[in-house]
């Protein structure tokens, strides 16, 4: 097997580009705020953001559980020792990048910042053309067929 083969990536792009994506949001929603839908609607939005935020935190926890109890890689820049797919995975190719998506888009509702939207796409773009294709192309020269039909069950993001 090539180096390729066994590592997807060779930086952790997916907690840099989320990361960046919130510290950019909540500067830009400082410096040059938007617009913000106001109660009783925001106070809606308000909730909706937490419970985003405890789905982040649901979601990433039982991922890193299902990926440690396979024996497999959680980092990205690792290659993967096994095809997970249960738990989280069973509904989503990239459940982490998912919540990872949902923490962002929580952030926002909470801090009433639109900013953390168009942050949320780009963040989204650059992990699937710097963290999730690469993977995806470790996962199919590893686990040939067994990849492909995961991939024809599962979606990539829900």
């Amino acid at each position: 097997m090539n180096d390729h083969e066994q590592r997807p990536a060779r930086f952790p792009w997916p907690p840099v580009i989320y990361l960046s994506a919130i510290v950019i949001a909540a500067m830009l929603g400082i410096f040059y705020p938007l617009p913000w839908i106001g109660p009783p609607l925001s106070d809606l939005l308000f909730a909706i953001g937490w419970l985003l935020i405890a789905g982040f935190v649901f979601i990433d926890l039982q991922a890193m559980r299902t990926l440690h109890r396979a024996g497999t890689a959680i980092l990205p820049t690792r290659g993967a020792d096994t095809l997970v797919t249960s738990g989280p995975f069973s509904f989503s190719r990239n459940p982490i990048y998912l919540g990872n998506s949902m923490l962002t888009a929580g952030i926002g509702l909470v801090a009433g910042n639109a900013w953390f939207f168009a942050s949320l796409i780009v963040a989204c773009f650059l992990t699937q053309k710097l963290a999730i294709e690469p993977e995806e192309k470790h996962l199919g020269l590893r686990f040939g067929k067994k990849y492909r039909d995961y991939q024809k069950r599962v979606r990539r993001w829900f």
